[in-house]
């Protein structure tokens, strides 16, 4: 006998990844050490869960709408092995969802390295603690050394995201047919794939995905109601028509509606001088040049995220804030910058902080408040 929830929820009600704010807002690796930067910084991110928890309960006293983690299972080496130690997505996940009220909650899978049916139990478990407020990131993988770690092949690019289209139908049928199903295609076999109880949020959980090449693009604007994109240029109108460019293809090609969101590194200071002078110190006194290289060597090889030439001159940026966008300067600057964020049609951003803690609790209590008396965190 199928046993079917009694919480279903349309997920527009339930996810605030959904809601109409002019700007939604959320946070990006707080479940790894150090956070987004790459230099050995004093106050930088250590991982405890008195810390991971901490920051989403700042996030969720500002009502963010995404608390996004990244998968990862080694560090990049260098002098401060960032990323190296680190929190699990959906057990991180699990356990932020039992802890917050209103944020938004992901996990981030791999597809290569996360069996379908158990991403789909895992997933369907979290929403359930978090009252339907999850979201699950796909990530099909391109940190060749960490898949190496589980004996297992890294795919050709482009397999890598016809993988994840095979996988991604199979999530989608456990979480909303009431039948057992049976499916043999190139990459999995199911033999009366089975799920209850569904998900809360009707039809499904909210899909993401950072697909930066054109499979990557194509894959995340026809299956994803979230997309992330890396800035490949900070300069206003370039960073726009990429933006653009997800909408329409989305639009054009599937007909569909997506929502674009991106990363930004915030530099507080009381001036505009003292933010500069501590991005410099933490980037070019601090930071760990080798972890940076090896980052971006990788990823060259292995992702086609960034067009030919581009990665070498994102080096400082990935050592500020893992390549995200620079918000450098005064709390009016930062209100400013996200201001210029969302004219570039931007529909969130997640944010980071240098010294995670200090920097989202400053935020919280001195920015924050400006920002929603700007109007950019009002109804739409």
């Amino acid at each position: 006998m199928m046993v079917k929830s009694k919480m279903a929820a349309d997920r527009r009600e339930s996810n605030p990844a959904f809601n109409n704010r002019r700007l939604k807002l959320g946070t990006f690796q707080t479940n790894l050490d150090s956070g987004c930067v790459m230099s050995d910084l004093d106050g930088r991110l250590e991982i405890t869960w008195p810390n991971t928890l901490q920051l989403a309960k700042y996030a969720d006293e500002m009502e963010f709408e995404a608390i996004v983690p990244v998968a990862r299972w080694r560090g990049f080496g260098g002098k401060v092995n960032p990323q190296g130690p680190g929190f699990e997505t959906y057990t991180w996940a699990a356990g932020l969802g039992a802890s917050t009220g209103y944020s938004g909650i992901t996990s981030t899978s791999h597809v290569s390295l996360n069996h379908p049916i158990i991403a789909a139990k895992q997933s369907t478990v979290i929403d359930h603690i978090s009252s339907g407020r999850y979201t699950l990131n796909i990530v099909c993988g391109w940190n060749k050394p960490e898949i190496d770690m589980f004996g297992t092949e890294l795919l050709p690019h482009d397999d890598r995201y016809d993988m994840a289209e095979e996988w991604l139908e199979i999530v989608k049928r456990l979480w909303t047919e009431d039948e057992e199903f049976d499916h043999e295609g190139r990459y999995y076999k199911i033999q009366k794939g089975y799920l209850q109880p569904k998900p809360i949020q009707k039809p499904y959980p909210a899909l993401m995905n950072a697909g930066g090449s054109d499979r990557g693009r194509h894959f995340a604007c026809k299956n994803c109601d979230m997309v992330y994109l890396g800035p490949r240029s900070f300069e206003f109108d370039a960073f726009k028509a990429h933006v653009d460019s997800y909408r329409n293809l989305a639009r054009e090609e599937y007909g569909r509606e997506i929502r674009v969101w991106t990363l930004a590194c915030v530099v507080q200071g009381e001036t505009e001088q003292e933010a500069k002078e501590f991005h410099d110190y933490y980037v070019n006194e601090k930071g760990d040049w080798g972890a940076a290289t090896n980052v971006l060597d990788t990823i060259g090889i292995n992702a086609k995220t960034f067009p030919s030439g581009v990665l070498e001159g994102l080096k400082s940026h990935f050592i500020a804030g893992w390549g995200g966008y620079p918000l450098i300067g005064t709390k009016d600057q930062i209100v400013d910058g996200l201001h210029t964020l969302s004219r570039m049609g931007l529909d969130g951003v997640l944010l980071s902080w240098p010294r995670y803690l200090d920097g989202m609790k400053q935020f919280r209590d001195v920015t924050y408040p400006l920002l929603k008396q700007s109007g950019l965190r009002d109804m739409r």
